[in-house]
């Protein structure tokens, strides 16, 4: 597969060297299991199954809780450190017999195939996906690389899901119980949001940086705080895509959702320190739009298993005080020709064409 995703990337003008590929490369090498690792099958009984990505903390661990707990859900936990993740499955009391831990690390593609063939040498059944890992960079001046050579923001949180999310669907049409793939988007990859107003805002443009293997998308300078936005926007379009094209077919419901603004999540450990400091109090008592880590799992927990989050292509959004409602997504999230072109040149880059 390196074979094709090398062709796959000079079709599409990618230039990464080897010397720009920093030190991802080297963990997802050192993390991964052996090739072929006899994988055993659990013994689930009737209980349902959801892969989790990014499970290990915040909102994808409050989610594998909600679900396991509820004693209807076997979870997979797709993670890139076993011990953190089963250290964190412990703390949160999550029943043993109602999780495995998989190696999954996104930022190589070479992994996500190896998660997924570990998976089906499980011989688990399959009801949803969640596609919740992220990387977020907002004080990088300078990128960073996936083991594959892509901009780690975007090879990461859209590239990586795009290949899983695409080697799972044949499992996943299979099930009997209302089947749901569900890719976490964000209000800052929103530009018709007052979070998505600020800058840099998040812009594919004609997808030029795709097409000549720039860092970003657009073409144009890298930015970490946008890398992370156009991310968001490419998982919003994967989404609807996988909608438009499979939803029909399959009967697999596609979904993206904002659960709210979670201040308080690792995933702003790479920001300044003030920030970190002052963003959480500022969500809490100025703007009201503060939810913990807990509520946000329960959020999206409950549109795996809520009968009323089955609309597909629905982008689902929390309002203070609210229950779910379904949002209406930036004019470029909605921009069909996009999508269709950006699934194109994301099934060359990752290697399905």
């Amino acid at each position: 597969m390196a074979t094709m995703t090398t062709m796959a990337k000079a079709t599409c003008g990618w230039k990464a060297t080897k010397k720009d590929r920093r030190s991802v490369h080297a963990k997802a090498v050192a993390d991964a299991p052996a090739k072929g690792v006899a994988v055993g099958k659990p013994n689930i009984g009737t209980k349902k199954v959801c892969v989790v990505t990014g499970a290990s903390s915040g909102l994808g661990l409050q989610t594998a809780k909600q679900l396991a707990k509820s004693g209807d859900w076997f979870v997979v936990m797709a993670n890139r450190d076993f011990l953190k993740s089963e250290l964190a499955a412990k703390k949160e009391g999550i029943p043993k017999d109602s999780y495995r831990i998989m190696h999954c690390d996104l930022s190589s593609l070479d992994s996500v195939r190896q998660f997924v063939e570990n998976f089906k040498n499980a011989e688990l059944p399959l009801d949803c996906v969640i596609a919740n890992a992220a990387v977020y960079l907002p004080t990088a001046k300078e990128p960073t690389f996936t083991a594959d050579g892509f901009e780690l923001s975007v090879g990461t949180n859209h590239l990586g899901h795009f290949l899983l999310c695409n080697l799972l669907l044949e499992d996943l049409k299979k099930s009997k119980n209302g089947p749901k793939m569900i890719i976490v988007g964000s209000v800052t990859g929103n530009t018709n949001t007052l979070a998505g107003k600020i800058p840099p805002q998040a812009d594919l443009g004609n997808l030029a940086g795709l097409v000549s293997g720039s860092t970003m998308i657009d073409g144009k300078d890298f930015d970490g705080a946008k890398a992370y936005k156009d991310s968001k926007v490419c998982n919003m379009l994967t989404m609807r895509e996988m909608h438009r094209r499979f939803h029909d077919q399959t009967g697999v419901t596609f979904a993206s959702l904002y659960p709210g603004c979670i201040a308080t999540t690792g995933l702003f450990r790479n920001h300044i320190k003030p920030f970190q400091v002052l963003f959480p109090p500022f969500q809490k008592y100025l703007t009201g739009g503060y939810v913990s880590e807990e509520e946000a799992g329960r959020r999206l927990a409950g549109v795996v298993t809520d009968p009323a989050y089955s609309t597909s292509g629905a982008y689902w959004s929390w309002s203070k005080n609210s229950e779910g409602f379904e949002n209406t997504p930036s004019d470029e999230v909605q921009d069909g020709e996009k999508g269709k072109k950006l699934w194109d040149l994301s099934m060359k880059l990752v290697g399905l064409e």
